[in-house]
């Protein structure tokens, strides 16, 4: 493929942007490589500025669950911007959106808009640690839950990435209350209870870790989760701003039939516009002012354009119900790819759950905490990525990311890139 107006851009960029980027994630840094710049999507193909196109399982990060561009998405938002962009005051959007949520997440009750999941995850916490009156939150390593400074610490995503466990601009006094444990280790959660009985406001988890590629906790892990948070009268927040939506036409919970005190969802509800949203019972939602004294807010919170392509994009999931197909599909390319894999001994395993996958090169079956995904060969990843996207298929530039199904892809689009995934395989044979 040529990428020569991209290439260019990124120079340009580089002068004006810092990293030339404005999210690490796009830098193509660890998959040493440029990044293209994309104009246009329509289903499951990108375009980008030198007219190469490719098959996306990247989906805007995952909100894009009913593939780019979806033509009711687009009206309802083209309808709402010819009235206007933002008022700065209420507007219906709000509660049409609060009463569909209540609808499809009936184990919250009241809800609060927000502009991103990072605004979310802020909220929750500040909103767990007025509602409790205690001061340590408990967070799991290798699970990223937006760039506030307290929580970056061993976290996922782009600082898993670029190799950076924390950031700087971060104290130590920022990061002293939050304990950052193993994944899906019990041990270590029970032991932070004896230790801190009384001082727990809450413990904050990815239901299935997306942020340090696909690992998926067993089911008693989140199981002990909520009991410990029951007897210890802490709060319990799971951080749904990939999962929410993105399994069912709903919050993971459901699926895993456990209830958190808080939840927080992010730009799928969105359909892929900038939102978040926390959820709550009444209880511990009227913390927040101006009913209580948890103080947030936000000029752009509830903007109307967003609101209404989210209220779209919802509807439409509910009443189309893709899961069962997304599921199907990300099945086949697992499927695929591990067979060859385990045919030729080669280093790599293929996780998938429901509509969602990441391909790990590594030795030893599925990964089930950071220490295990940590022992990826990320230089074996860089290839791959670089390969599957001059043959057209664009994936995320990074090892510890999920590669996304939506409503969009087709039988053909899965068979065609798993066949790609194979094929750079027999390269390491």
């Amino acid at each position: 493929m040529n990428h020569t107006q991209s290439h260019k851009l990124f120079e340009k960029a580089c002068r004006l942007i810092p990293g030339g980027v404005n999210s690490p994630v796009r830098a193509f840094k660890s998959v040493k490589n440029k990044p293209v710049y994309i104009v246009e999507g329509s289903g499951s193909v990108i375009t980008d500025v030198d007219s190469n196109q490719y098959i996306d399982f990247c989906s805007s990060w995952g909100p894009l669950v009913l593939g780019h561009n979806d033509p009711d998405v687009r009206k309802a938002l083209n309808n709402a911007a010819e009235k206007g962009l933002s008022f700065g005051t209420c507007s219906p959007y709000e509660v049409e959106m609060a009463e569909l949520l209540k609808k499809l997440v009936p184990n919250a009750e009241m809800f609060r808009m927000v502009n991103s999941g990072t605004e979310a995850v802020m909220t929750a916490l500040r909103m767990a640690r007025g509602f409790t009156g205690k001061k340590y939150i408990i967070k799991f390593d290798g699970c990223y839950h937006g760039h506030s400074d307290s929580l970056l610490v061993n976290a996922g995503s782009g600082l898993l990435t670029n190799s950076v466990s924390s950031s700087a601009g971060v104290t130590e006094k920022q990061t002293a209350e939050v304990m950052s444990l193993q994944y899906g280790n019990a041990e270590s959660i029970q032991k932070a209870f004896e230790k801190y009985p009384d001082d727990i406001a809450a413990v904050i988890i990815e239901p299935v870790a997306g942020n340090m590629g696909l690992v998926k906790p067993e089911k008693t892990f989140l199981e002990l989760l909520r009991k410990l948070c029951t007897e210890h009268s802490s709060c319990l927040i799971f951080d749904e701003v990939i999962t929410g939506f993105r399994f069912h036409a709903g919050a993971y919970a459901d699926i895993a039939g456990i209830t958190p005190d808080i939840f927080t969802f992010g730009k799928i509800i969105g359909a892929g516009m900038p939102i978040g949203a926390v959820a709550a019972s009444e209880k511990i939602a009227s913390c927040l002012a101006p009913l209580g004294n948890v103080y947030q807010a936000g000029t752009l919170s509830g903007n109307p354009a967003a609101l209404a392509a989210g209220i779209a994009g919802l509807k439409k999931l509910e009443q189309l119900n893709p899961y069962p197909e997304m599921t199907r599909l990300a099945g086949i390319f697992a499927d695929e790819v591990n067979k060859f894999a385990a045919e030729n001994n080669i280093p790599a395993i293929c996780v998938q759950e429901r509509g969602v996958f990441t391909l790990f090169f590594k030795e030893g079956g599925k990964p089930e905490n950071l220490n295990d995904v940590q022992k990826c060969n990320t230089d074996t990843f860089a290839d791959y990525h670089n390969y599957m996207l001059e043959h057209g298929f664009y994936i995320p530039p990074s090892q510890f990311e999920l590669n996304f199904v939506s409503a969009a892809h087709t039988e053909k689009d899965i068979r065609s890139a798993a066949e790609c995934a194979v094929n750079f395989l027999k390269t390491l044979k």
